[in-house]
């Protein structure tokens, strides 16, 4: 049983929450996203894999729920090593931004999002991941990404990548 701090629009704890069941109206799990970046300017993405309740056999950044009583980074590190095999340094990562999601594509959301981008000079390993959510991984420039997205085979809900002028920068 996954089981997350619940937040108000402020961000401020309300309660708890245990996944699958249904959020309250005003009320908000925190969901980390990860971009990890290499020293060539690619970024590590995942996918997911095919006994995956949403989005299978989809490509994705790394990222997840925050579990009860963990920060974001926290999170962000946890769901690297869980998904990928990473240890990331906190001290490499740079928060980017957060966004309050209610719906996406009709689907109630109520998350708080927060982007993380990371440096990183070493490799992915399935073999040292801790679950078996993703299938497979590769490193892509975001031109690369974009073309997967446009493709249908990335997942729609990041669009944000693309649109949001401070990850653009970063992937310059």
């Amino acid at each position: 049983m996954e089981v997350w701090d619940l937040y108000d629009a402020n961000r401020q704890i309300i309660g708890e929450h245990i996944r699958g069941e249904e959020l309250p109206e005003n009320a908000y799990h925190l969901v980390v996203h990860v971009w990890i970046k290499n020293q060539k300017g690619q970024f590590l993405i995942s996918k997911r894999s095919a006994d995956r309740k949403l989005h299978p056999l989809m490509w994705e950044c790394t990222g997840g729920s925050v579990l009860k009583g963990e920060t974001s980074l926290q999170a962000a590190l946890r769901e690297s090593f869980e998904e990928v095999g990473i240890k990331l340094d906190a001290d490499k990562g740079k928060f980017l931004f957060s966004n309050i999601r209610k719906q996406i594509e009709g689907r109630k959301f109520n998350d708080i999002l927060d982007v993380w981008l990371f440096d990183y000079s070493g490799d992915a390993s399935l073999e040292r991941a801790t679950t078996n959510e993703v299938c497979a991984f590769k490193w892509l420039y975001p031109d690369e990404i974009l073309h997967l997205y446009e493709s249908g085979v990335f997942i729609s809900t990041l669009k944000y990548f693309f649109d949001t002028p401070l990850l653009m920068g970063c992937v310059a």
